[in-house]
């Protein structure tokens, strides 16, 4: 699953109970980039060693080579926004969401964990749709999760939460 749990049995100011950081799936690693240039790149060249010698040759090159550095440029920019996630702490006085998005500022929402609930619509704005209510606002936690997820997902935040507000008392 594209998120992790972290918890603490003793909580700090800096530390909290539990720590949840969530993320949209990533389908190509590092090691499937440099495969996927590598294959086009040699696929592009196949043409070129028909023409080897002749003068097209070096007019097609440079057609190859914007093809792949177009084709590494998309990949780039999507792997830019492989860096959109965001990150829940469960302290006992507070929990904190925030989602962090690319060349953005990180949105924060913060809340009491005894007046917090979550909140999953079947129908919602995602099919599953979860969100967590607390401080007077909604908000959508693991939009980019699938909906067999978001079900596991909120019965291990109850948890949590359930958890945190036992700290208090």
């Amino acid at each position: 699953m594209p998120y992790r749990w972290t918890h603490q049995d003793i909580t700090t100011q800096d530390q909290p109970l539990a720590r949840l950081v969530l993320w949209p799936h990533q389908s190509m690693t590092g090691k499937g980039f440099a495969t996927f240039i590598a294959i086009t790149a040699a696929m592009l060249s196949l043409p070129l060693i028909a023409l080897l010698g002749s003068p097209i040759t070096w007019v097609l090159m440079l057609f190859f080579l914007a093809a792949i550095w177009a084709i590494w440029f998309a990949l780039m920019k999507n792997r830019q926004q492989l860096s959109l996630h965001e990150e829940l702490a469960i302290w006992p006085d507070r929990v904190q969401l925030d989602h962090v998005q690319p060349r953005r500022k990180p949105l924060t929402w913060e809340a009491n964990p005894y007046w917090v609930s979550t909140h999953l619509a079947p129908n919602g704005r995602v099919e599953n749709y979860l969100t967590l209510k607390g401080n007077g606002r909604e908000v959508e936690l693991g939009a980019f999760l699938s909906p067999e997820e978001r079900i596991d997902l909120r019965e291990e935040l109850d948890t949590a939460l359930a958890r945190a507000r036992s700290q208090t008392s």
